[in-house]
C-alpha cells in the first residue's frame, strides 16, 4: 500500500520525504489556505520535493469551470492529479478531463455507488472519506472493502485511496481492506512509528552499548 501525505505544509512534506516513505500528496482548498501562498506556488513547491502524484482540488461546483481549472492545474507540474467531487457536475468534468488524458481523483466519496461512478469514467483515484462516515455512525471501512472487491471483479483500474484517516488503526484497517493508497495526516504518520516496547528496547540497547564502550575505554587506559 502506498502512503500519501494529506497536507500542503512543505515542512511536513520534506520530513516524510526524508523518512523515505512518501509516495504522493493530497491537498484540498482548506489545507492550501493555511499556508498563506497562492495555489500554484504551493503546488509547484510540493512538486519540487516529490515526483509522486499531487492531488489538486477544483474550487467550483460547475462542470465547465472544473474542466478549465483542471486543464490549468496540470500545467503547474507533471505529477498533478485533478480532484473533482462525486457530484453530477464533478463526474461530468472528470469524464471530460479523462478524455483529454488528464488523471483525476474523485473526492468527497461516501458510498460504493459513488466509487463505482468514478471508476466508470476512468478515474485514476477515488477517495472514500472513512473518518467522516464513522463520525455519523456508518462503517467507512466497508466502503473501501466493497469498492476494492467490485473493482477487482470488473477489472477497473481505478485505485482506492482511503481518506479521512484519523488514527493508526485506520491505516491498518485500510491496508487489510485492500486499499491501494492511504492518505494520512502528518500527526498520524508520526504515530505509526510509536510503540512503547520499541522505545524501551532502543533505550536498553544504547545503554548497554555505552556501558561497553566505557568499560573498553577503562581497560585501554589501564594498559
Amino acid at each position: 500500500m502506498k502512503f500519501f501525505l494529506d497536507t500542503a505544509n512543505l515542512e511536513e512534506i520534506r520530513t516524510v520525504h526524508r523518512w523515505g516513505i512518501l509516495d504522493g500528496i493530497t491537498t484540498n482548498p482548506t489545507l492550501v489556505s493555511r499556508e498563506g501562498m497562492d495555489y500554484r506556488t504551493v503546488v509547484r513547491e510540493i512538486a519540487s520535493v516529490t515526483s509522486g502524484p499531487i492531488s489538486v482540488e477544483t474550487t467550483s461546483d460547475k462542470a465547465d469551470e472544473m474542466i478549465l481549472q483542471g486543464k490549468e492545474y496540470v500545467t503547474w507540474a507533471p505529477n498533478v492529479v485533478v480532484k473533482v467531487p462525486a457530484t453530477p457536475d464533478g463526474i461530468m468534468a472528470g469524464a471530460a478531463l479523462v478524455r483529454e488524458g488528464i488523471r483525476i481523483n474523485v473526492t468527497l466519496t461516501f458510498s460504493v455507488n459513488q466509487a463505482l461512478l468514478a471508476a466508470k469514467v476512468g478515474a485514476y483515484f477515488v477517495s472514500p472519506f472513512l473518518g467522516r462516515l464513522d463520525d455519523i455512525g456508518q462503517d467507512g471501512m466497508q466502503v473501501v472493502r466493497d469498492a476494492v472487491q467490485i473493482f477487482r471483479t470488473y477489472g477497473f483500474t481505478t485505485q482506492v485511496l482511503a481518506s479521512s484517516l484519523r488514527h493508526p488503526l485506520h491505516v491498518t484497517q485500510a491496508a487489510l481492506a485492500g486499499a491501494h493508497i492511504a492518505t494520512i495526516p502528518f500527526k498520524v504518520v508520526e504515530q505509526l512509528f510509536k510503540h512503547p516496547l520499541t522505545d524501551l528496547g532502543q533505550e536498553r540497547f544504547l545503554t548497554d552499548w555505552r556501558k561497553l564502550q566505557s568499560e573498553l575505554e577503562r581497560r585501554t587506559t589501564k594498559v
